[in-house]
């Protein structure tokens, strides 16, 4: 690869353009920004110094993206309207690809030019967060996540366009699902568009990348005096912190680049503000996630029909993946983390009925939430400190959408020149796992039931209907073998006229044999027309005289009315014995009737193994108390939860929608 070498026109050090897509190179010595002409070098001004960070990448760092091999060798330091610098790598590839790697708060993303031949790219103003962008970018659909002024400050290495230190300019940042990512760069004409994806460093080649050791003159490596009291604080993320609260005086001091500037004192909580429960400092790891460090807590409230409604956010630091969130309301606790706004699918709708879809990774993917509330968030009190200009007063647009255990939060703010979108996904924790995580007891226990609280008791009714399930599946199993012993003996009987009303007539059956262990069905039928029989049946053992009674009832009526014909009753009756002993058996008939004075016929008929739907029944019952009441139960802990909301739905399976 050849290289350009050149005098710096301010210093005349030796600078170098090593790649031909570079237009400025910043000087080594003396940190002009000199541009490369058709005629000769030009100096464009002086950067700052880059603001060291904890960032793994530096220049010179080699790595793979689409199996192609590319070399950092620029880096750009953006400084954001509402507080905050980003870096933006320039990633020279092996192809001629030209690429740029942006990093904040923990989050890599790497994008690509991408012409628009032929499209109208929208105005600034035209933009709208979380609008779609009509732009010719591929199958994938965007948003526009966040619209803002970003300052060029400092520099170093190759940048393959022409930076003017101190230059402001406008930006639209772009997201997609899947983690899509892009930007319309507003500071040229017409506005460049850039279209890539969010990555992690393993998947470009720099997973054993460690954060560079930074210069002992950096805000890391002293602690500070509050420029308020005198005070001595210390900042746990120097390199993105923008305010912090002194902890001896409660003043909310500016951060600039390592020095402080008070603003003002910060009043104290009110009466009807929760205090804080866990201390700025206290380190702690959730199962299965990196530890993280609690740097700041924040009150925030929401009026909603004159009535304020407070809770706290403590916000957690870790180097390697940024910044999470965990929400302490009515007691209950939240883990939150940021998503892309391209992941989410917003019905658009503030009311009853409005939904939104999550289409990022893990257990919520795919998942559809239903809306909780809809206010103005403010904010009433800091502590700690904070990676944006936090301020009390600060107003945002919140939305909160439920599916238990995850709540989807959405965000707008608005800044003086642009807007932005916020989504997060926050999963209910339980108080102990807070306890343990912390190594804190006795925090104050929950009352209510919290917007994304899971009902931890659906094991009841899924168990209890799975034994329903399975009664219903196995009496469908031994239905042919209970059903299918068949008839083991029919006769019939021709009674003669009884003496007088009470003077029953009796009738024995010749011998049958009957199987043990089974069931024995007797059915009496007669053929009556407006009159009754009453026959009482015995089945006796001959082997040792024992008795088995069983009295069975048939009677039928019928006739005419107004109303046409009309019948009741029935010709035949059945009564079922449990099991008896195997043997010979005898029946003995003793029937009454209504027309005592007539001889009366009666068929009996003896069958084995007959299906018996009663057991099944009160099994049937039996286990379906569990889940019934179980699903009151859930029943009465969704109408809890959705009392609390804006927008009770009608129906109270909203946080079960998917399980």
């Amino acid at each position: 690869m050849s290289v350009l070498q050149a005098n710096c026109p301010s210093c005349a050090g030796t600078v170098e353009f090593k790649s031909g897509s570079t237009i400025v190179v910043i000087c080594p010595f003396c940190r002009s920004v000199v541009a490369r002409t058709d005629r000769a070098l030009e100096d464009l001004g002086k950067v700052a110094e880059i603001v060291q960070t904890e960032s793994p990448l530096k220049i010179g760092l080699r790595g793979k993206y689409l199996n192609n091999g590319f070399e950092l060798t620029g880096r750009a330091q953006y400084k954001h309207e509402a507080g905050g610098v980003w870096d933006e790598w320039y990633a020279t590839f092996s192809n001629g690809w030209v690429g740029w790697l942006a990093e904040a708060q923990g989050r890599f993303y790497m994008t690509f030019y991408q012409p628009q031949p032929g499209a109208q790219i929208p105005s600034y103003a035209a933009l709208e967060v979380g609008a779609p962008v009509p732009l010719n970018l591929g199958s994938t659909a965007f948003v526009v996540a966040e619209k803002g002024m970003a300052t060029a400050v400092a520099a170093e290495g190759e940048i393959p366009y022409q930076l003017v230190p101190n230059e402001t300019n406008y930006f639209a940042d772009l997201s997609g699902g899947g983690g899509a990512f892009g930007t319309i760069d507003y500071g040229t004409n017409p506005p460049f568009v850039f279209v890539g994806k969010q990555v992690s460093l393993q998947d470009i080649g720099l997973g054993d990348a460690r954060p560079a050791e930074r210069a002992a003159k950096t805000v890391s490596a002293a602690r500070l005096g509050c420029p308020n009291c005198g005070g001595r604080l210390e900042l746990r993320a120097p390199d993105a912190a923008e305010r912090v609260t002194c902890p001896n005086c409660d003043s909310l001091l500016d951060v600039n680049k390592g020095s402080l500037r008070f603003l003002h004192s910060l009043k104290n909580l009110s009466s009807a503000t929760p205090p804080y429960l866990l201390e700025i400092g206290k380190t702690g790891q959730f199962a299965g996630r990196e530890p993280m460090q609690i740097i700041g807590a924040v009150t925030r409230s929401v009026n909603i029909e004159g009535t304020k409604y407070f809770w706290q956010e403590y916000l957690l630091y870790n180097p390697k993946i940024g910044f999470r969130w965990l929400v302490q309301s009515d007691n209950h606790w939240t883990f939150v983390e940021p998503v892309a706004p391209g992941d989410v699918v917003d019905s658009g709708l503030v009311g009853r009925g409005a939904t939104a879809q999550y289409n990022g990774e893990g257990a919520a993917k795919g998942k559809s939430f239903k809306l909780f509330q809809h206010a103005i968030g403010i904010v009433e009190h800091v502590r700690g400190e904070f990676y944006w200009r936090v301020e009390t007063g600060e107003k945002t647009q919140m939305s909160d959408f439920v599916n238990a255990p995850f709540m989807l939060s959405k965000e707008v703010s608005f800044g003086k020149s642009g807007s932005e979108i916020n989504w997060s996904l926050g999963t209910y924790v339980p108080l102990k796992d807070v306890e343990k995580t912390f190594g804190v007891e006795a925090l104050p226990q929950p009352w209510n039931v919290a917007p994304n609280q899971p009902f931890q008791h659906k094991d009841l009714y899924k168990y209890g209907f799975a034994l329903l399930g399975l009664l219903i599946l196995v009496s469908i199993v031994l239905f042919p073998f209970t059903s299918g012993g068949g008839t083991v003996k029919e006769q019939s009987f021709n009674l003669p006229p009884m003496a007088n009303a009470q003077a029953a007539q009796i009738a024995f059956s010749e011998p049958f044999e009957l199987k043990g262990n089974r069931n024995v069905e007797i059915t009496a039928s007669a053929p009556l027309s407006n009159s009754w029989m009453d026959v009482d049946v015995d089945l006796v053992n001959e082997q040792n005289s024992e008795v088995e009674s069983v009295p069975i009832n048939v009677e039928f009526y019928s006739g005419t009315d107004s109303d046409g014909a009309w019948s009741e009753g029935s010709k035949s009756n059945s009564a079922i014995l449990s099991s008896v002993p195997a043997g010979k058996y005898t029946l003995r008939v003793e029937g009454s009737w209504g027309n005592w004075q007539q001889p009366q016929p009666v068929n009996v008929t003896v069958k084995q193994n007959a299906f018996r739907g009663v057991n099944f029944c009160c099994a049937f019952l039996l286990l379906a108390i569990l889940p019934t009441l179980a699903l009151l139960w859930n029943w009465t802990f969704e109408s809890r939860r959705w009392s609390e909301s804006m927008f009770a739905p009608v129906s109270s399976d909203s946080s079960d929608d998917d399980d």
